[in-house]
């Protein structure tokens, strides 16, 4: 009788997480839709990306990692 007691504890112990990550709802059908989202004016969209001013250099990420290889100069034989 015991061990009964126990495995079912044991079973419980083990079924609680998997209800936690549910939030306490069985299903996912449900659920009830949220707020709506905001449709994109494409007209503003593409007028802000216009504003965007375009770089004058090169975007570099690891700039300040390593040097910049020194500049190799051909040697003439003669």
């Amino acid at each position: 009788m015991r061990a009964l007691v126990l495995a079912i504890a044991a079973v419980a112990l083990l079924a609680a997480p998997a209800t936690a990550q549910m939030g306490g709802k069985r299903g996912g059908a449900d659920h009830a839709p949220g707020p709506e989202k905001p449709k994109i004016d494409e007209k503003a969209y593409k007028a802000a990306l216009e504003r965007v001013p375009t770089p004058k250099e090169k975007y570099d990420p690891w700039g300040g990692v390593a040097p910049a290889p020194a500049p190799t100069t051909a040697v003439k034989k003669k």
